[in-house]
């Protein structure tokens, strides 16, 4: 077996699952689901039948990833964090038709309890605080806190609060020393 599963883990006839993935206690993988190499899935987590899962993907517990959310390589999602993936639900009406696209982008990073609103885009190497509710399109290395979800800030490829602004629109990473720089608003990694 090319991954390892914990005994209680439901794994469905079909599911998809790379080399070195790593399925934790009483984890329901979906027959359609696709998960890439090196990824962990911790305790009571859900994956859906139509999700895909980069590689090196980590799922801390008690997260359930719906069907349409993909997560591209290097992700990061935080203890409770929530997906939703029909914008008004109703118990007595079926929207299954109506669900909607989530991707979260290469390195991105969602916190503990946040909530990701269907029909979004966050971007690479974005960073959402714990408890924050994303209801829009997130920009790449973009730091977003608060209810709903605010631009605060711009993350590191590494995982640390730039020093951009703008009356500072250049920065050097304090912790990895790459260099950024604000253009036309957005966070850019210079070469």
């Amino acid at each position: 077996m090319p991954f390892q599963a914990h005994p209680t883990a439901i794994i469905d006839d079909g599911a998809q699952i790379g080399e070195g993935t790593r399925i934790w206690h009483w984890v329901h993988v979906c027959g359609g689901a696709k998960i890439g190499e090196k990824c962990s899935l911790g305790q009571n987590v859900f994956v859906g039948n139509r999700v895909v899962l980069g590689n090196n993907v980590k799922i801390q517990n008690n997260v359930s990833v719906y069907d349409n959310v993909t997560l591209e390589d290097d992700v990061f999602c935080g203890p409770s964090m929530v997906f939703t993936n029909v914008y008004n639900p109703r118990s007595a009406i079926s929207r299954k038709h109506e669900y909607r696209d989530t991707l979260v982008r290469r390195g991105a990073t969602l916190g503990a309890n946040c909530t990701i609103v269907c029909g979004v885009t966050i971007g690479e190497y974005a960073f959402v605080g714990a408890g924050s509710v994303v209801n829009r399109d997130v920009p790449p290395y973009a730091l977003m806190l608060g209810m709903p979800g605010r631009r605060t800030g711009w993350m590191c490829y590494c995982g640390v609060r730039l020093p951009l602004d703008e009356s500072n629109s250049r920065a050097r990473c304090a912790e990895c020393g790459r260099s950024y720089r604000l253009a036309g608003g957005a966070c850019v990694p210079e070469a």
